[in-house]
């Protein structure tokens, strides 16, 4: 009878870590699929404001090349402040505006240079005109702002 309390101890053992090793593997295969799940919400999240974002350009190129001497017409006014609400809005799904305002200094990273000025002079690349916005969403780069880069 003594031999037989060392090996169900051992059993015991064994049971023990299988179950411990199969709990740890659940616990990863949850975590796995949080995470796939996040994925999918974020990936389609973002193809569907890459859809909008051309109706979006095209709303602020109409604002910019707006006639001076229709700037006070109260439907351009509020053709502007819809922009604004669309913005407020797109920024609720964690979609923000790249910056690329002249004098910015490049960054290939969230740029995509479509220009280059190469008569400047100088030690930095920056961005001399911005032409087509550019967005991350949670941090990542749905759409690289498009611009003319210089030297200065």
């Amino acid at each position: 009878m003594a031999d037989k309390k060392p090996k169900e101890d051992q059993q015991v053992a064994e049971l023990t870590a299988d179950l411990q090793r199969t709990r740890a593997d659940f616990e990863n295969y949850r975590k796995r699929v949080e995470l796939e799940k996040q994925a999918a919400r974020d990936s389609g999240q973002s193809s569907a404001v890459l859809k909008l974002l051309p109706v979006i350009d095209n709303i602020e190129r109409a604002i910019r090349y707006t006639p001076e001497d229709l700037k006070d017409n109260d439907w351009v006014k509020s053709v502007s402040g819809l922009v604004k609400h669309l913005d407020k809005s797109l920024e609720s799904l964690n979609l923000v505006r790249i910056e690329s305002t002249p004098g910015t200094p490049f960054n290939p990273d969230v740029h995509e240079a479509i220009q280059f000025d190469d008569e400047a002079t100088g030690e930095t690349e920056v961005i001399a005109e911005e032409l087509q916005a550019g967005y991350q969403m949670a941090g990542r780069v749905i759409r690289h702002a498009m611009v003319k880069v210089t030297r200065k």
